[in-house]
């Protein structure tokens, strides 16, 4: 006996539509169990701090635990491959941003292409880095310290977090900007290069803020100015770099990304959560008091983030002749 035609029809559209349900259902389930966010820094990075905010949240929100994991190395190279080879099942995410889009110039044979192979799911916040001196240092303005610089050249220490992270590119882009000699410093993370800039032993570093903001408001640490575009509402009475070098401009930028192939209904929840987040005063005011900004908005808003960073950092990195450690 034939079936009618409408009835196979409506079969066929049964057929078709079970793993479109069975996909919205599962990740409706979502999260089923503890889910890790890989950090490539250390403890007390900023990375570090900006995701246990961001787990914290998501664990609040989800019902499951969002666990921050370090795995250090290689300007975090060793935890971002971690995750591209990760199975894109939603259980294994990165917190990601700006050492991802220096690296992709930065080093020759990385094994995995970051654009290619992670799924941007949202961007959380952009924070400027701080120009910090300690406080025994002659110059107190930016001006004062590039006339010192031209005057005493390869003769002041920048430390940074490490060649070809963000505070080693900032001063980096200072250097090229300002056309002062300032000999580099790598350090194994910014909290290593603040310590010996406490103790005098290298006298500059473009350190990333929420590591830095409490020495400088303690008077431990000496600052010259922000490293973005704006003044920062952490510090307000701060100048920017561009206010003395017009169109300075650099940040820690950071999402959170995953495996490629994720579902996009896993990657559209999460997104939700973080834009909610980021919307709420609480967490609103807490990243202002790390001096950081909120991004929000869409997966591709923060691909296209990426990418443009990329670019940028290329250029500077081509420039410096910078070298992993």
């Amino acid at each position: 006996m034939k079936r009618p035609r409408r009835q196979f029809l409506h079969l066929a559209a049964g057929v078709v539509a079970v793993p479109a349900v069975s996909r919205f259902v599962w990740a409706q389930a979502y999260p089923a169990r503890p889910v890790r966010i890989i950090v490539g820094f250390g403890a007390g990075s900023a990375n570090d701090i900006l995701a246990r905010l961001m787990a914290q949240w998501l664990s609040e929100r989800l019902g499951q635990p969002f666990v921050v994991e370090t795995r250090t190395g290689a300007g975090g190279n060793i935890g971002t491959e971690s995750v591209v080879r990760a199975a894109p099942d939603g259980y294994t995410l990165l917190l990601s941003g700006s050492p991802d889009t220096i690296n992709a110039t930065l080093y020759n044979n990385l094994n995995f292409n970051f654009i290619r192979d992670t799924a941007p799911i949202a961007g959380i916040v952009r924070a400027p880095n701080v120009m910090v001196v300690h406080p025994s240092f002659p110059a107190k303005t930016v001006p004062e310290f590039i006339a010192y610089a031209k005057a005493n050249p390869s003769k002041i220490n920048m430390a940074s977090a490490g060649a070809g992270s963000v505070s080693h590119m900032s001063g980096e882009l200072f250097k090229m900007m300002a056309g002062v000699d300032l000999v580099h410093v790598p350090y194994r993370g910014q909290a290593s290069a603040l310590t010996d800039l406490l103790g005098s032993q290298v006298q500059v570093d473009f350190a990333t803020m929420p590591p830095s903001i409490e020495y400088v408001r303690a008077g431990k640490l000496w600052a010259l100015a922000v490293t973005a575009a704006m003044r920062s509402e952490a510090l307000p009475n701060l100048s920017t770099i561009g206010d003395f070098l017009p169109g300075y401009e650099a940040s820690l930028v950071t999402g959170l990304s995953a495996p490629k192939n994720i579902s996009a209904e896993i990657v559209d929840r999460l997104n939700k959560e973080i834009n909610a987040a980021l919307a709420d005063p609480r967490m609103k005011a807490r990243l202002a008091d790390l001096g950081g900004t909120g991004l929000a908005g869409s997966p591709a808003d923060f691909g296209r983030l990426i990418a443009q960073e990329t670019e940028k950092w290329a250029k500077v990195v081509k420039f410096s002749g910078a070298k992993p450690d």
